[in-house]
C-alpha cells in the first residue's frame, strides 16, 4: 500500500468513526467530521497533511494513489 492510499483509507475510516459516534454518542462528533474534511481540502491546496508524515515515519512509500 502507497502513501495516497493510506491516507485515503484513514480519512474514510475516520469519518465513518465520527459519524458513528455522532449516531450514537454526541451531535458534537460531526466537529471532528468537519475537521476531517477541511484537513482534506487544505491538504488538496497546501501539500500538507500531518498523517502523510506520520505514515511515512511509519515507513508507507510514496507513490500515486491510481498510478500503474
Amino acid at each position: 500500500m502507497n502513501l495516497d492510499r493510506a491516507i485515503f483509507a484513514f480519512a474514510g475510516v475516520m469519518i465513518l468513526i465520527s459519524l458513528l459516534l455522532a449516531v450514537y454518542v454526541s451531535m458534537y462528533w460531526l466537529w471532528f467530521t468537519a475537521f476531517i474534511g477541511a484537513n482534506l481540502l487544505q491538504s488538496a491546496f497546501t501539500g500538507f497533511c500531518p498523517a502523510a508524515m506520520i505514515f511515512g515515519k511509519f515507513g508507507v512509500k510514496s507513490g500515486c494513489a491510481f498510478g500503474k
